[in-house]
């Protein structure tokens, strides 16, 4: 495995540097448009479950394969070089709300399968499947209870005893890179990050990794209080493809976060915002030309080397996305990996 692995790395390295990367948008907001009910969710295999399955997006993968196919189909299509794995809530702690703790291997294995499989149905150009890493729903360094500030729902021993599962399954499935996402606490990334760390010495390997923040709102910080700056000096230390924001706010919004991370880091740069903020209903609005025109002000302002939608977004929105971002260059940077 290791010459192939060192082979997808000098590729995805070589291609960042010639040109912007485009990430794919949402893989939710695409399931969602099946408007599954919970017999599709079970399928045959899960027909007597004992529990409920609906909004287990994950589990599609096993149950609705041929859809999750589509998504990354329509994406590629639309122009992304890469796609992330339908794998956001994919650790045992992600899973143990649907007691399904004992699939999670195989829904990562079979998750950067089907990616990996659709991406070699295109040859024009390089295509990379991405793992995708999430938060998880707990946090490790904030107590949920109010009346008990020291307690805590998970220790950084769980959340990387889950991610190195998670990890392992995702490489052996054929991910090219690996992305931790939507990170509201940073000691659930590093957790994250020290699994990825483990795995690539046992196995002597190197697979590029990428790490993407959240900014939670106009305080400019993460969940866990974080700045910016803060944020950065907390992960740079990992040899890092690319760091970045995603999620929460829209790319009008990020943008001012996303200047200043430019501007203390050589590393590579990454965004994937969603398509504005939502609505009273949870529903996001912005249309795919009018996220087109604020990417277009991330790329005269030279900060971006992968772009690519969140929450909200579509195979529409990103086929705008690639366009523009084929008129311009990379954020020149000294990658320091």
């Amino acid at each position: 495995m290791l010459p192939i692995m060192l082979l997808y790395m000098s590729k995805i390295q070589e291609e960042i540097k010639k040109r912007i990367l485009v990430l794919d948008g949402a893989m939710g907001t695409m399931l969602q448009r099946n408007k599954f009910e919970e017999e599709d969710f079970q399928s045959d295999r899960f027909k007597d479950f004992p529990h409920p399955l609906k909004g287990n997006n994950d589990l599609l993968t096993l149950t609705q394969p041929e859809a999750v196919k589509e998504v990354h189909r329509l994406y590629f299509q639309a122009g992304a070089d890469i796609v992330e794995t339908n794998t956001f809530s994919g650790t045992t702690i992600g899973m143990a709300d649907y007691h399904m703790e004992d699939l999670v291997y195989e829904l990562n294995f079979q998750s950067a399968k089907i990616a990996r499989e659709v991406a070699d149905e295109f040859t024009d150009k390089p295509r990379f499947v991405a793992g995708s890493i999430g938060p998880t729903n707990r946090t490790a360094s904030m107590s949920p209870d109010v009346n008990d500030p020291g307690f805590r729902a998970v220790t950084f021993d769980d959340l990387k005893v889950a991610y190195r599962e998670q990890v392992e399954a995702l490489i052996d499935g054929g991910c090219d890179l690996l992305l931790v996402e939507t990170i509201f606490d940073t000691l659930n990334a590093k957790a994250a990050l020290f699994a990825i760390e483990e795995v690539k010495e046992e196995r002597h390997l190197d697979i590029p990794v990428m790490v993407s923040g959240t900014i939670t709102d106009a305080s400019g910080r993460t969940l866990s209080g974080q700045t910016v700056e803060a944020f950065l000096i907390s992960i740079q230390h990992i040899p890092l493809l690319s760091v970045g924001f995603n999620c929460a706010l829209g790319a009008d919004q990020l943008k001012s976060y996303l200047k200043r991370l430019a501007h203390n880091t050589q590393l590579n740069i990454s965004a994937h915002p969603n398509a504005g903020l939502p609505n009273a209903f949870g529903q996001y609005d912005q249309t795919p030309e009018e996220m087109q025109e604020l990417i277009r002000d991330y790329l005269k302002d030279d900060l971006i080397n992968i772009i690519g939608g969140c929450c909200g977004t579509t195979p529409e929105h990103i086929k705008l996305i690639a366009e523009v971002a084929a008129e311009f260059k990379p954020r020149q940077s000294e990658v320091l990996i």
